[in-house]
């Protein structure tokens, strides 16, 4: 029985369990088959590095108050974090990196940093 590259398709001449013609077929058909779970990676990334950079211009040296429509403004992303932290008193803050935001009352957010300090 005939095997044929899992890229190109042209007839395999060698070992039983070869797949591909040439190290080339080899990594396009790899590029091709990762190429769409690449572009999620970066899609999120770029979400996260971009929520990243608003909370680090919003955030002078510990913390600060902030309205939602403010952050959203700016393009802020409110469905990408990283991590959450619950506190002992039960409130969740969402980080993004190692900025957090905690949402209050009346649409308005405390943004804050984490204490790298106590890490």
């Amino acid at each position: 029985m005939q095997k044929n590259c899992l890229d190109c398709g042209e007839p395999l001449i060698g070992r039983a369990d070869k797949k591909f013609c040439s190290d080339q077929c080899r990594n396009n058909y790899n590029n091709r088959l990762n190429s769409e779970q690449s572009e999620t990676f970066k899609k999120v990334n770029s979400i996260l590095k971009k929520n990243r950079k608003i909370l680090a211009e919003l955030v002078p040296e510990d913390k600060t108050t902030v309205h939602k429509e403010r952050l959203s403004s700016l393009g802020f992303n409110f469905t990408y974090i990283t991590n959450l932290y619950t506190t002992q008193k039960g409130s969740t803050y969402r980080f993004v990196y190692e900025y957090g935001y905690l949402p209050l009352d009346n649409d308005f957010y405390m943004l804050v940093i984490r204490d790298k300090k106590k890490e």
